[in-house]
């Protein structure tokens, strides 16, 4: 396999999605876009898992900059990075196009290979 060396906004990409590649996390995800925003406890209960492993999870996607956490009193309240989420939105989109094109950008190529402006 040939050496290729990936940037640091693909590895930032590549941390984010193999992050999000787990299904506990991919469903902790979906409880943090539902809810605006969750203590861990209120996390464990929904997954019916182990405190242990909830914040295991919780610290690889706060890693990623796919969540953020802030200390209130004993618990520690999670939400989405907005920011981080549209970065990683962002990157995709920018490469998605070479390999998936839309019926729209199709058109657009079609017609302007063909001499049309429309």
């Amino acid at each position: 396999m040939e050496n290729y060396p990936l940037s640091s906004d693909d590895q930032r990409l590549a941390a984010m999605l193999k992050a999000l590649g787990n299904p506990i996390r991919f469903r902790i995800m979906h409880i943090l876009a539902e809810k605006k925003q969750c203590i861990t406890g209120d996390i464990v209960e929904l997954t019916g898992l182990a405190q242990s492993t909830v914040s295991q999870h919780l610290k690889v996607l706060r890693e990623a900059g796919l969540i953020s956490g802030e200390i209130e009193g004993p618990a520690t309240c999670y939400c989405l990075n907005d920011a981080g989420i549209r970065w990683m939105k962002s990157k995709i989109d920018s490469w998605l196009p070479e390999c998936c094109p839309t019926p729209e950008h199709r058109r657009f190529v079609v017609n302007h290979k063909h001499g049309f402006s429309g």
